[in-house]
């Protein structure tokens, strides 16, 4: 992100057609995460999964609550599409619970996911929520008189006016209807434009992994919106990249007194060495949305969002106290399952063929943290806060130190 001092709101609609990203991601540098990506990489390699964006940045310097700087979105996930409202099953799991994902009490009794996810900041959840149930009633998807949305958060207030409320229903709906497949944009978009993830600058990340054909051949797919975790317990492929890159910690890019949460101004000090060990405790939480294309169960689906635990903790992650670590599974297959005025048919993989889809889900979860990372720019938000992108060359340093890349 280069234009970061901009002073008209910019409100981007993202589409999921965007062409290549300029910045490699772990399948084009080969990170051994493990696994095989699908051919995109990415969450859309579920067939049918569509994903739509709406990245708001605009203004720089003081915090003025209601003006700005915003640095903000909201990112949507159609299971079968925008075009298709028949239901999925799914099932959800919480890590930690400071967090927020609506509308899971009807997924948990039900077992089924009915509409779009949307991810925002902490403080849009609402007005995304309304916004998807007003976008439904247009589409005339009769499935119950009410509609009960699914959409989680994570708290942009850092580098974002969260308290401004920028999100808006117009922005919503650009996302919704903007959706589709290909490879999303990921790092500073959407619902992950003002994020920070694991010390660096964080935001949308999507990975697959595909089943060779003796295991069935199917595919998992993940999208992150991750703001969580310490530099300090950083890994990525078992390399602790965070103990290598002590420097570029988060600061103030003024020359105005240190302020009282004592960041340190972006000069020598914040490139100086720091003891990465003593850097607070975490604050911050991960949205992770996982699709499959494997006929599971919603029980079994509960089984693979509680494996998306496995990944986040392989990245750092150990779901603390202020941290809102919520994951959602789907299955895209048993088409219209939902309603029958009969008994329905339905496929289910045996639980004794569940294991490589659990291995996937934790390696699809890793790879889709790291493609957030690559992908971030080094960003300056709110009160001249600027969180820095993690440095690729450093990174791959890294990974040769411990001998896990030549």
């Amino acid at each position: 992100m280069r234009a970061l001092a901009l002073t008209a709101l910019l409100a981007v609609a993202v589409t999921s057609r965007a062409s290549a990203q300029s910045k490699p991601r772990e399948n084009d540098l080969k990170l051994p995460i493990g696994g095989v990506p699908g051919p995109l990489d990415a969450i859309t390699d579920v067939s049918g999964v569509e994903v739509g964006q709406t990245t708001l940045i605009s203004g720089s310097g003081k915090l003025v609550v209601g003006q700005g700087p915003v640095r903000t979105g909201v990112t949507v996930v159609h299971p079968r599409g925008k075009a298709n409202a028949d239901p999925v099953f799914a099932a959800w799991f919480t890590l930690n619970g400071n967090g927020e994902m609506t509308g899971t009490t009807w997924v948990q009794e039900s077992g089924y996911l009915e509409g779009p996810i949307g991810i925002t900041n902490t403080h849009s959840v609402g007005v995304v929520r309304d916004a998807i149930i007003k976008w439904e009633v247009t589409q005339k998807n009769v499935l119950q008189p009410w509609w009960l949305p699914v959409v989680a958060e994570t708290y942009d207030g850092n580098l974002n006016d969260i308290n401004g409320f920028h999100v808006k229903e117009d922005h919503v709906l650009s996302a919704l209807n903007s959706a589709a497949g290909g490879l999303p944009k990921e790092g500073v978009v959407g619902g992950g434009t003002g994020m920070t993830c694991l010390g660096f600058k964080g935001g949308i990340g999507t990975a697959s992994r595909k089943l060779p054909p003796q295991q069935g051949g199917y595919t998992v797919g993940v999208l992150v919106q991750c703001n969580f975790g310490l530099r300090r317990d950083l890994r990525i492929a078992g390399v602790p990249v965070g103990e290598e890159i002590p420097d570029l910690v988060a600061c103030i890019a003024n020359n105005e007194p240190t302020p009282s949460n004592n960041r340190p101004h972006c000069d020598a000090a914040s490139r100086g060495s720091a003891d990465v060990s003593q850097l607070g405790d975490e604050q911050g939480s991960i949205i992770v949305v996982v699709a499959t294309d494997a006929p599971l169960m919603p029980h079994q689906l509960k089984r693979i969002a509680t494996r998306v635990s496995v990944g986040v903790g392989r990245q750092g992650g150990f779901g603390g106290n202020s941290s809102g670590d919520i994951f959602i599974a789907f299955s895209t297959a048993n088409t219209k399952s939902w309603s029958s005025d009969s008994v329905t048919s339905v496929r289910m993989l045996t639980n004794d063929r569940i294991t490589p889809l659990f291995q996937a889900t934790a390696q699809a979860t890793e790879a889709a943290i790291t493609n957030a990372l690559l992908a971030a720019e080094t960003t300056t938000g709110a009160n001249d806060l600027r969180v820095y992108a993690m440095p690729l060359d450093r990174m791959l340093a890294a990974m040769r130190k411990y001998g896990r890349m030549k």
